[in-house]
């Protein structure tokens, strides 16, 4: 598990410096690259938590291997649920953030489109590069 949240950690880093330009307040590209950090870190806990919701549904830790139709469904399931239960609540309920206007909505959701995005792209990534890395 350590070597998933480092991988996720240090993926979604780039990520979340990329997407910085899309919220509202952040400052300089030095500013952006500090307080990335944080959320990045936090988005590999998200990964220790769609793991262990996997370990828990296929009852092994070896499903993020070879996660076949049913793995994967997992992972981008959960990568929506919670990234939308985030950014909505990180939003909409205490005013962490905000978005700027180049950020793109999900309709009807109110939550940006990039980071939930990038809960549906990066887990299969990680996952992946983790279980190479353990193969070595």
């Amino acid at each position: 598990m350590v070597v998933l949240f480092i991988v996720a950690s240090a993926i979604n880093y780039p990520w979340e410096v990329l997407q910085m330009p899309l919220y509202t307040g952040q400052g300089d590209w030095l500013t952006f690259a500090r307080h990335c950090l944080l959320p990045s870190l936090g988005d590999g806990v998200i990964l220790e938590i769609i793991f262990l919701c996997g370990v828990i549904v296929f009852g092994s830790a070896s499903w993020a291997d070879r996660p076949g139709l049913t793995g994967y469904a997992v992972m981008l399931g959960l990568g929506a649920v919670i990234s939308v239960a985030v950014e909505w609540g990180a939003v909409h309920v205490l005013d962490r953030w905000s978005y700027a206007p180049g950020m793109p909505l999900w309709p009807g959701v109110d939550v940006g489109l990039v980071p939930v995005l990038q809960m549906l792209v990066l887990p299969p990534i990680a996952f992946a590069l983790t279980a190479r890395w353990l193969r070595q």
